[in-house]
């Protein structure tokens, strides 16, 4: 693997995992995924066999994580961290 050398930060591993059940949908069985991917939408579409679905809309974003680190020694330390930005998305 190469050495950093300090011309790229290196990268910060941070969980932004976030769990959501949903539990009306416990025991149902699976009757098909649809996979839904176009310019302007993304989605995902589980259906069950007694017909009823469970859909997930998706929205594509940039976020960006700013920080200010002095790499004086060679190391990176970390001397500010500011609030994150996400891209604004329009929705229709």
């Amino acid at each position: 693997m190469a050495e950093n050398k300090g011309t790229h930060p290196p990268k910060k591993r941070t969980s932004r995992r976030e769990l959501s059940e949903f539990p009306e949908v416990t025991g149902k069985i699976v009757d098909k995924v649809e996979l839904f991917s176009d310019h302007e939408y993304y989605a995902i579409t589980i259906r069950f066999q007694d017909k009823t679905s469970l859909h997930f809309a998706q929205e594509p974003a940039v976020f960006t994580f700013p920080r200010l680190s002095d790499w004086a020694d060679g190391n990176e330390t970390i001397l500010q961290e500011y609030k994150s930005v996400r891209s604004n998305i329009q929705t229709t």
